[in-house]
């Protein structure tokens, strides 16, 4: 690992193909590989949420979950290991539970949006539903664990609470509320409005 660390151009996937954890050799192409890429896509998407100006929990509570997306990637990188244990998935349902009380109950869908932490969140949940599809499609030709799957639609789930939390935080002076898909009901009911006070 360490030879491999510090070399880093070692040009054996130059022919397509990429090495396993345990020293097997795959196509890049392959559904491991692809189920390894989106999880590493998703912990450099929530990088770039770090990088924002976040409420001291919600930044201690996403550098936790970088650690085990880490860890969640090197168990797909190793078949047959298991390093991502039960715990992790409970601390996410502790979490989504804890954030989600305080916001109030959604009446309509929302929209990706709002600040520019939510908006980063919204990307790093629909980043992390690819993630867990390429796990599902993965689990249906190899054996996997279930932690894996579990955690990440867990974490997917908290990100969108995340980004109303963000929304909420007012940060940036921008915040305030959930940015609403306006829907036909919504319009008819603006129109009646209208109406009403013209009349």
């Amino acid at each position: 690992m360490a030879n491999r660390l510090s070399n880093i151009a070692t040009r054996t996937g130059d022919d397509g193909s990429t090495g396993l954890g345990d020293g097997s050799r795959v196509p890049k192409d392959h559904l491991r590989v692809q189920a390894m890429g989106d999880v590493d896509e998703l912990n450099s998407n929530l990088g770039v949420l770090l990088a924002e100006p976040l409420p001291e929990d919600v930044r201690e509570l996403l550098v936790t979950i970088q650690h085990e997306l880490f860890n969640l990637g090197g168990e797909l990188c190793m078949p047959g290991y298991e390093l991502l244990k039960e715990g992790a998935v409970l601390r996410l349902d502790q979490a989504l539970a804890h954030y989600n009380a305080a916001l109030p109950r959604l009446k309509e869908f929302i929209l990706p949006a709002g600040t520019r932490s939510a908006a980063i969140a919204h990307v790093c949940r629909t980043v992390a539903r690819r993630a867990e599809r390429a796990v599902v499609t993965l689990a249906a030709a190899e054996t996997i664990n279930a932690a894996p799957r579990q955690y990440l639609n867990r974490l997917s789930d908290l990100l969108f609470v995340l980004a109303r939390v963000l929304n909420r935080a007012n940060l940036d002076g921008l915040g305030g509320d959930d940015i609403y898909w306006h829907s036909e009901r919504l319009a008819r009911l603006d129109q009646d409005e209208s109406k009403t006070t013209e009349a």
